[in-house]
């Protein structure tokens, strides 16, 4: 998933900031944009370990227009910050699906493209991309 990050940039003398609005209290830095993007990574991962611990739902990404008006982020920059979050959303389940034989075929040259791990991965990521935006 794709989350908003929003990006205070650093100069010679101060760090450079990154938030993530969607995930509450996912604030890092870093003296250079690498090491603060590497930073909010895994402060994201932890503070959704401990989300999926408490039994707190899992915040979903929201687009960049939804935080434009928010005065905290006037002055910053943004970007998107890719996370895989199916390790925090609960226990799998096996569920049987039936697909035209050109969509399994799609789906499985994008995985072996770009790298997904499964055909599984790539169905749930595609559910709640789609579940987000609706």
């Amino acid at each position: 998933m794709q989350y908003p990050i929003c990006i205070e940039w650093g100069d010679d003398f101060t760090a450079t900031g990154i938030q993530i609005p969607d995930i509450p209290g996912a604030v890092t830095a870093g003296d250079s944009f690498e090491e603060a993007y590497n930073a909010a990574v895994e402060v994201a991962h932890i503070l959704l370990q401990e989300m999926a611990a408490e039994g707190t739902a899992i915040p979903m990404p929201t687009s960049v227009a939804n935080h434009h008006g928010n005065e905290a982020y006037a002055a910053m920059g943004w970007g998107m910050l890719e996370l895989d979050i199916s390790p925090y959303l609960g226990k799998t389940e096996k569920v049987n699906v039936t697909l035209p034989g050109y969509v399994i075929q799609r789906i499985d040259r994008y995985v072996r493209e770009h790298k997904v791990k499964s055909r599984s991965s790539f169905l749930a990521d595609a559910a709640l991309e789609k579940l987000v935006r609706s």
